[in-house]
Order: structure tokens, then sequence, then C-alpha cells
């Protein structure tokens, strides 16, 4: 515990300072604390004293802490910032692979990786002294015209990219949006223009001895369907389905988003329901938590089985209101072909759109030679890739218009041309 080891100050302790370095830190994990609040923290522990570890702890943790899922996270940053050495060496072993030393053998809990990675912001990992090569052989580039390194990470290929361009896409992934049209609704809602409200004119008139003071109108009410994600999480899509999931946690987290409900299911060998994990503040744990729920990641494929049991145990209850399905695999199937067209078929029903997300679309030689792929191409909207952030932001068009195909049609077209 915080309170159990003696407090040790950071060199040159200049106390102000000190305080608003750790509120920084705070900050990059992910709580929400302003120059108000750093402000308010000084004046705190200027007025209790620091020469109780305790008393210091729970000061500043009043000061930075406003909801339960961010105590833990503030724990973390604690020990590490205000001098826990070797648990300091364990969060850089943890962050940084290539640092060994003295670090307890266990994995990081999520709140401990998000404490490394905002005290650690920047580290790398120490490199080899790389020996210069001969004159003669050095080779000068013209890199004026290459391209950014932002824009060489939104195309770059989820499983190539490296530990820290891993973590600069999921923070680009959290801040892209997936916004959606409002539906037509049969039920009316005040407007100020539209059409004229006779029931409530009239209703208004009575009140008055049927003298009409004015004319009250109405509009159609807005209405947005619900997101259904069904993801795979087979050996073959881990990767991909990590990064996927941690934008899914962005979306149904953000207020504003449009949509009515977002849930969220994973597959492999059986389906599993993470909606409620999805509803998490805090995406490491969020997703932790469906890892933990989901056995059968980096397991087998069976789609054909897992959307029989989606349409059996959960459309009724999911895809009122018009409903989007999203559905995120690489078609690569065991089952038998004949029963997942016929899963595929009951779900696209069932739908207002079926938006197919498959990696495999990143080779540009890809053809639907599967034989899972075959089957399930036909009854989807939108067939296109889901390997990179550039697929991702192009998500958005296919939602919002709903004649878009992607691939589909291509890959149609090299079904029949094969006969």
């Amino acid at each position: 515990m915080a309170d159990q080891l003696p407090l040790i100050l950071p060199d040159d302790p200049k106390l102000a300072g000190n305080i608003t370095h750790f509120a920084r830190a705070l900050r990059r994990a992910g709580l929400s604390i302003g120059p108000g609040r750093v402000v308010e923290a000084v004046e705190a522990v200027a007025a209790v004293g620091f020469t109780s570890r305790r008393d210091f702890y729970w000061t500043l943790h009043a000061c930075f802490v406003n909801r339960p899922e961010q105590a833990r996270v503030f724990a973390q940053i604690f020990r590490l910032y205000w001098r826990d050495p070797r648990y300091l060496e364990h969060m850089m072993a943890a962050m940084l692979p290539a640092i060994r030393g003295v670090q307890e053998d266990r994995p990081a809990t999520p709140a401990e990786k998000r404490a490394a990675e905002a005290l650690l912001d920047g580290a790398e990992a120490p490199e080899r002294e790389e020996q210069p090569e001969p004159e003669e052989t050095l080779i000068e580039v013209d890199a004026s015209l290459t391209m950014s390194a932002r824009e060489r990470l939104r195309t770059l290929d989820f499983e190539q990219m490296t530990l820290a361009e891993m973590a600069q896409a999921k923070r680009m992934l959290a801040k892209l949006e997936l916004p959606v049209p409002p539906m037509p609704s049969r039920r009316n809602a005040a407007a100020a223009q539209g059409r004229v409200d006779v029931a409530r004119t009239m209703k208004a008139a009575l009140r008055r001895g049927g003298e009409m003071e004015r004319l009250y109108r109405m509009k159609p009410r807005a209405r947005y369907p619900n997101l259904v994600v069904l993801c795979d999480i087979s050996g073959s899509m881990s990767q991909y389905s990590r990064v996927i999931l941690h934008f899914l946690h962005a979306v149904a987290n953000r207020k504003g988003a449009g949509w009515a409900q977002v849930h969220g299911f994973t597959f492999g060998t059986r389906l599993t329901n993470i909606t409620r994990h999805l509803a998490t503040r805090d995406v490491d744990a969020a997703l932790a938590a469906a890892g933990a729920q989901a056995q059968d990641w980096e397991s087998g494929t069976r789609i054909g089985a897992a959307l029989a049991a989606f349409n059996r145990d959960w459309s009724r209850r999911v895809m009122g209101q018009g409903a989007v399905v999203l559905l995120i695999t690489d078609g690569l199937d065991r089952d038998d072909p004949a029963e997942l067209a016929r899963q595929m078929q009951r779900l696209q029903l069932t739908a207002r759109r079926m938006i197919w997300l498959n990696p495999l679309l990143r080779w540009d030689g890809f053809a639907p030679k599967a034989a899972g792929i075959r089957a399930m191409l036909p009854y989807v909207d939108s067939f296109r890739a889901g390997h990179s952030i550039a697929s991702l932001e192009a998500l958005a068009e296919a939602i919002s218009r709903p004649d878009d195909l992607g691939e589909k049609a291509r890959m149609l077209a090299g079904l029949n041309a094969e006969g």
C-alpha cells in the first residue's frame, strides 16, 4: 500500500513544481485535471503538511480523484512518482521489454500500464551502439516527397506496427468518430417549423374558450439505430480484434455519437456478449474484463455456429429499430458453408445494414476463394477492409451512405467470372 512506505521526495524538492508534474502524469493517464485543481492540491498539502506519507497520499487523492475507477490509476502513479524504485523498474520492464532488472515476474495490470505510459512518456529502450559505416557506402536519400509519419501510420497494417506505433494508433482511434444519420420515425416532436399539430392547436384553443391564439407545429422525432458488433477473436484475427475493440470502446463511450446503443459480441468457437464491458470508462480495464470473459481468444473459428447462437439468443433483444451490424472477421471458417449462408441470410433480414470488415482485403490480389467467404459475401451490404486506421476512417462513409458497396461488387464479379 502507498501508506506503508516512507515518503521520499524527488530530487530538487520544490513542492509546487513536483505536485504540478505529478498532476500532468495523472492527466496523461486519463484523469480530468486542470490548473485549478493543481492549485487546490498545493494549498491543501501546505495546510495538511507532508511529514506523513499517509496524510500526503490521501490529501492528493482527495484533490485529484473523483471517480472510483480513477483510484487505482492514481495509486500506481503515486508509487511511481514518489519513489518506489523496485516498482518503477518493474513498470519500465513492462512497457519497454528490452530493459531487465529485479522487477517482479508478473504481468502488469491495465491501470499499471496506463500509469507507466503516463510517467514514461517518450522513454525508449536502450539501443545498441552502431558502428559508423565506411564513408564510401554512405547513401543520401531525398525524403522531401515521402509521407509524414502520421500519414504513414494511418495506412500501416496493424500487424506491422511496433509497440510505440500501436500506442499512437490507439490514441488516434480514440478520437475517431463514427457518426450515423438519424432514421425516420412515426412519432412527432414539437418544433418551431413543420406540419401543423392540429390536436395540440385545438386543445390550446379550447382552453381559451375557442379562441385560436397560435398554430402549434411538429416534425418527425429523430431516432437513431443500434450498432451491433460481431468481432472474430480467433488466432488469425486476434491482433486486429484488439485494436478494433479499442476503437469500438471509444465509440460506445462518446456522447453525442448518435447511436442509440452499442452492443458488442466476440466469437471464436463460441459467442460471448461483452456489451457491459464496453460501457466501462477505463478502456484497459474494459478490454481486460472482456478478454477474461471470452475464453476462446486466439482459438479456432466457427462463424456459422456463432451466428446461429446470435440469431437464436440475441437477435430479438438487440436488433430492434433498424440496427446496423458490423461484422469483423476474415471469413476463414470450418463450419458447413450451406449452414453459414443460411445464418448470414437470416441476420441480414433483421438488420438495417450489414457491413463486413475483412483484414484480408489489405492484399491487392485478394480473391474470395475460401468457401466461408463465398457463402457470406452475397448477404452483406458493404464489404470493406479493416486492417488500418484509414480503413476504419472509411467505415464512416459506408455507414452514412446506404448505397455504399465497398469491394462487394468487384468480389462478386470475380466469382461470376470464375463460373
